[in-house]
């Protein structure tokens, strides 16, 4: 049975990834800044069979050589740890580009070393593809498109300009040292909270449903159930004929679209009502997922069943 690394294991798809090898009867290690830490990693401990099987070990994005320890000797790495949708500020380099870019080469020159890797399998994102000024030209998009980043910093998008210039990086540095590497990118991720606190994209959702940011984003961007992205990692690690790229994306719809659709099934809520004036993030288009389909990967479960899911776990934990 191999034995896998998941970096950065408080973040939402990373908790799946542990928590479905740990299921399957992996032996598991994960990272995190602080292992130490219990009101963040404390619930991964709590994962059938974690106690027996997962490790926690320290690492940190920024600080190279620090995840040595966390791939030597194991099977195969889905690195999934980045810093995701931070609020703009003028630190954005250190807050958010650098750990993208050097993160991804700490992890992967880790790999490089540790001769026991047969693979891994990099979270990148749909952000990485759909940022650009011919998009409604190319839709459908598929793998072989790349967001422009000049586009992305003209509107500001630096989300997408670090994944963009990160994932670039992490097939140059891949190619260099002959390592085995899948990249999945998926859009926009929806589904029940594992963790005891909502991060990154669940907060976004909550705070939308409970009207608490005062404008909802100017964004059309596809959305994807955690079910799916994460049976997309494992099929990206499992799967030896799989190479290259991986789009993992259900529906492309506008924020306003889901609200409407949230506020039909859950009027008691206020959410939110006023469209950002963003610009630069609301492109009509549409992802071709035939490559996953091909694989034989089943059909992307839909919008309104990813939200159900969402909001029923907000409901359970005491948020809503």
């Amino acid at each position: 049975m191999p034995e896998y690394c998941v970096t950065g294991g408080t973040g939402f798809i990373a908790a799946y990834l542990v928590k479905s090898l740990l299921e399957k009867g992996h032996t598991v290690r994960t990272t995190a800044r602080n292992p130490e830490d219990e009101s963040k990693v404390g619930y991964l401990r709590e994962f059938p069979g974690a106690k027996e099987r997962l490790k926690i070990m320290k690492a940190d994005l920024m600080v190279e050589g620090s995840f040595d320890e966390a791939v030597e000797g194991v099977h195969g790495v889905f690195h999934t740890a980045s810093p995701v949708l931070v609020p703009y500020d003028d630190n954005v380099k250190a807050t958010l580009i650098d750990p993208c870019i050097n993160g991804t080469l700490n992890v992967l020159r880790s790999c490089s070393k540790a001769s026991s890797v047969k693979r891994v399998v990099l979270t990148s994102s749909c952000s990485s593809i759909r940022y650009r000024y011919d998009v409604q030209q190319v839709s459908p998009l598929n793998e072989s498109h790349w967001s422009d980043p000049e586009y992305c910093k003209h509107y500001n998008l630096w989300y997408a300009y670090a994944k963009t210039l990160g994932e670039k990086e992490a097939w140059r540095v891949a190619k260099e040292n002959g390592i085995d590497m899948v990249v999945v990118n998926p859009s926009f991720v929806v589904g029940p909270l594992l963790a005891p606190q909502p991060t990154s994209t669940l907060l976004l959702i909550l705070s939308i449903v409970k009207g608490l940011k005062g404008e909802y984003p100017n964004t059309t961007v596809g959305f994807v159930h955690i079910d799916d992205v994460l049976a997309a990692h494992i099929l990206a690690m499992e799967e030896r004929k799989v190479e290259g790229r991986l789009i993992c994306s259900s529906l492309v719809a506008h924020w306003s679209e889901i609200i409407e659709m949230l506020r039909a099934k859950y009027p008691s809520y206020p959410h939110e009502s006023k469209c950002s004036s963003q610009e630069g993030d609301n492109n009509p288009h549409s992802m071709d997922t035939s490559k996953i389909h091909q694989l034989g990967f089943p059909a992307f479960k839909a919008l309104d069943e990813m939200f159900d899911d969402c909001i029923k776990s907000f409901q359970d934990k005491g948020f809503l």
